[in-house]
């Protein structure tokens, strides 16, 4: 591989199949991710009532949908490397659209945690992972950064397109209704990828052969780097950190005396100003090492959750604290695959990376769990704040301890 450009060098323009490539995998995993993971915050409770149980019951399926993918994502990861992401991601999207479709029919619990197990399934096959593993094996060092920012940037809109388009729809026509247009919408990323993801001009089929054994050496040597197990404590400590938080913010300022809909529209900048961050780092890569800029931005969330508790009573000190926590919202996002394509064998990049990412799927399908007992056991926020930020802080030690090896060829 080429090295890193040098400090402020001008990075080239991406050639005319990455532009469509990123473009593609932009629409895609900005209607997947509304489609498959945001829609299901806004239909909780009317599923809920017509199925006659619980909130809890239905939170219930979402987990099992994000331990599937937990589960998943080692056997992906090789997948990708071995075979490249156009037919798994074609068969991820098209079994996604099939789900919608079902949902929209389930009648019974144990209908739903299938329906959402199968979502686990697809969006583990289709959604950043996947989409990152292609971006990584396209392009050059000096263009994955601007890639994956182009293509984050985009899809940090969906919950901001598809929440209140899910409400609406919902308010309208129902929720099962909901989820058949939904489904509609989703029905386009199947034939995205079908047509536009590609192995990369430089990986035809006697050069996968050729480099498996390298490969595998390569994934070996990864394990055996105490660097790897630091970045996956530090991403998993994060999305800990971030799962707990999300569940709670709402609750906690509303508690304060915050109306509903402040409470809802400061959690709502969180969607936007994870686009900010990410915007900012990329700019900064620049300049810093990726792990440092990362690091930094940790440890300002870290700060940020111990303030809210302190000034969160009060509007200006809530919309401080959040914003200083929603600006490392979706950091680790951009983070992750470029640190991990900076310090390893790109050739088995979507393996290492499902390996990192199974424990962080089980942190963000747990954390929540964790959070809401232990408010229940205190009766308050500050020992769950406090919590967050210790996971911040573990996050940003993590990762600045980590150096930077050279990126194999």
């Amino acid at each position: 591989m080429p090295a890193d450009p040098p400090v402020g060098e001008h990075r080239p323009p991406f050639p005319p199949s990455s532009r469509m490539l990123v473009t593609a995998l932009a629409i895609t995993q900005t209607i997947g991710y509304g489609t498959l993971y945001y829609a299901f915050a806004v239909i909780l409770v009317p599923i809920a009532a017509d199925l006659h149980t619980s909130a809890t019951a239905v939170t219930g399926a979402f987990t099992a949908s994000v331990l599937a993918s937990a589960v998943l994502a080692v056997p992906i990861g090789r997948r990708l490397d071995r075979h490249g992401g156009r037919a798994l991601m074609t068969c991820g999207s098209l079994l996604g659209t099939v789900l919608l479709v079902l949902w929209s029919h389930v009648e019974q619990v144990w209908q739903l945690y299938a329906v959402q197990l199968g979502i686990g399934v697809a969006s583990a096959a289709s959604l950043y992972e996947a989409a990152f593993a292609v971006i990584i094996a396209w392009h050059q060092p000096r263009q994955r950064s601007s890639a994956l920012l182009a293509l984050t940037v985009v899809a940090g809109f969906a919950s901001t397109i598809f929440l209140p388009l899910t409400g609406w729809l919902t308010d309208q026509h129902g929720w099962r209704t909901a989820l058949l247009v939904l489904a509609g919408i989703h029905a386009v990323t199947g034939p995205l990828h079908a047509t536009v993801v590609r192995r990369p001009p430089s990986a035809g089929p006697h050069t996968v052969t050729r480099h498996r054994d390298a490969g595998t050496r390569a994934v070996r040597a990864a394990l055996a780097d105490r660097g790897f197990w630091l970045l996956t404590a530090g991403f998993t400590a994060h999305t800990t950190a971030t799962s707990a938080y999300t569940l709670l913010l709402v609750a906690a300022l509303t508690t304060w005396g915050h109306p509903p809909a402040f409470a809802a529209t400061i959690a709502g900048l969180l969607g936007l100003l994870s686009v900010a961050g990410r915007l900012i780092t990329t700019g900064l890569q620049r300049r810093y090492r990726t792990t440092t800029i990362t690091a930094g931005v940790f440890a300002l969330q870290a700060a940020a959750a111990l303030l809210l508790p302190a000034v969160g009573a009060t509007t200006g000190g809530a919309v401080l604290a959040v914003v200083g926590f929603g600006l490392g919202f979706g950091v680790a996002t951009i983070a992750k695959p470029v640190i991990l394509a900076e310090r390893y064998d790109t050739r088995r990049y979507a393996t290492l990376a499902g390996i990192l990412v199974a424990p962080m799927a089980l942190a963000k399908a747990g954390a929540p769990l964790a959070a809401a007992a232990l408010h229940a056991a205190t009766s308050s926020y500050t020992p769950v704040l406090a919590i967050v930020a210790a996971c911040c802080a573990v996050a940003a030690i993590a990762i600045a301890v980590c150096s930077r090896p050279t990126a194999q060829p």
